[in-house]
């Protein structure tokens, strides 16, 4: 009974640095390589939360010493955070950042005056739309696309 005391004791020290370094880096690494953006986002997210945890930490160290749960409940929050079953990285983007954090994009200077306005009007997900269309069919596909909707615009 004495080992398994000392493993859940210690259970942080041991399981800790691979659920939240060692994993997360070959998932990053992993999101890289995909064209996806959505695992991009939940390790980017990840590794701002992580951050955000660790000043916390550093920062609060002698008031935490006091609490003796807390790496237990840190290895809780980034189990949830990195386990696919949860992408919690993800939720916490989705439902917080994004809900309060208003981060403005830039839109390219390779586009008129009048589809700036337009691209800078539209949320994030459909400006990476419009301008994958833009890519792939060319700068007067989306001016026809936007007269057809100034058109179907005027006729209401």
């Amino acid at each position: 009974m004495g080992i398994l005391a000392a493993i859940a004791r210690h259970l942080d020290t041991l399981v800790g640095p691979g659920v939240m370094l060692l994993y997360p880096v070959y998932a990053s690494m992993r999101a890289i390589e995909t064209p996806s953006t959505l695992d991009d986002q939940q390790w980017l997210t990840y590794w701002v939360l992580y951050s955000l945890i660790t000043l916390f930490e550093l920062s609060s160290w002698k008031f935490l010493a006091w609490f003796p749960i807390w790496p237990y409940m840190k290895l809780m929050f980034c189990l949830w955070l990195v386990l696919p079953i949860f992408n919690g990285a993800a939720y916490v983007y989705e439902n917080l950042v994004r809900k309060y954090i208003k981060i403005e994009g830039q839109v390219s200077s390779n586009y008129t005056e009048g589809q700036r306005k337009i691209l800078m009007m539209m949320s994030l997900d459909a400006r990476k739309s419009v301008e994958r269309y833009i890519g792939k069919y060319g700068p007067d596909a989306f001016e026809r696309v936007v007269k057809a909707a100034e058109k179907e615009a005027n006729k209401r």
